[in-house]
């Protein structure tokens, strides 16, 4: 492992600061070159970390500038502070990506919003802002950065979902929809680009210990299932979206619950009353 400066947070407008179940496995990998979003903390933080130690050149993308320029710092990579919510900043993105790496061999959509609350009253702004940062952000910039990889016939996508989206949480129904919407993204795009050198990899991670909760106003309070490292869900979605998988779950007896629900949906809400 490297040993790199590390620093704090707070959040910019438009800056570019330079430093320093199975699918078809395209070639590329170990990725070159990379883009990272919510590459500022959690989960993206620590793909971004862990692609610096394979010798990959990563564009960070994220809203907070002075975090970025500490991850920046310790992968000797590029960073763009920018609001992927706003329309237009995933050209940018894609324009800058360009520049400063060429052939980008892996996009990693991490950034997310979380709210937690009873949906009737939930705030229409609450509810807007969610779907345009983990439903309209990572389609958008999918979709910039899509071209040049089916020109070149090589390239691999890496989504960030939730548990949640599979199975509904009670208290976060808009966050759940939203990451219901990746599955189904995911699926779609990867049926779409089969057989074309790109491999669409989804994330379902649960419990991730990560500012997240801080950030949604409601700490996660449950007893189990326990938060899990967010440089885990990192190591294992790095290592699928190389082997071209088309799913993980971190961690991995979450999937059985997926099967419970999809088999047996009267015992799965039965459960789900009694454990939440």
């Amino acid at each position: 492992m490297n040993t790199r400066p590390r620093a704090a947070a707070r959040e910019g407008g438009l800056t570019v600061v330079s430093s320093g179940a199975r699918s078809a496995s395209p070639g590329g990998w170990p990725p070159r070159t990379a883009v990272v979003t919510g590459a500022s903390s959690g989960i993206g933080r620590e793909a971004a970390l862990l692609l610096a130690d394979q010798n990959c050149r990563s564009l960070l993308v994220g809203r907070n500038g002075p975090a970025l320029d500490e991850v920046a710092a310790a992968t000797q990579g590029h960073r763009i502070a920018v609001d992927l919510a706003r329309p237009g900043s995933e050209v940018t993105v894609a324009s800058r990506a360009a520049e400063l790496l060429g052939d980008v061999d892996l996009v990693i959509c991490s950034a997310g919003l979380g709210a937690a609350g009873p949906f009737d009253v939930m705030p229409p702004s609450a509810i807007n802002d969610l779907v345009a940062v983990n439903i309209l952000a990572p389609m958008m910039l999918v979709r910039a950065m899509l071209p040049a990889m089916l020109d070149r016939g090589e390239g691999r996508i890496l989504l960030v979902g939730s548990v949640a989206g599979a199975l509904g949480v009670r208290g976060e129904v808009v966050y759940s929809a939203t990451k219901a919407a990746m599955i189904g993204f995911a699926d779609a795009l990867r049926s779409e680009v089969s057989g074309r050198g790109i491999s669409v990899t989804l994330c379902l991670p649960g419990v991730v210990d990560t500012p997240f909760f801080h950030r949604r106003g409601a700490p996660y309070v449950r007893r189990w299932p326990r938060p899990i490292p967010a440089g885990l869900v990192a190591q294992r979605m790095i290592a699928a979206a190389g082997r071209g998988d088309a799913e993980v779950w971190v961690p991995r007896w979450l999937s059985a619950a997926a099967r419970v629900h999809g088999a047996a949906p009267s015992l799965y809400r039965r459960l789900a009353g009694v454990f939440g």
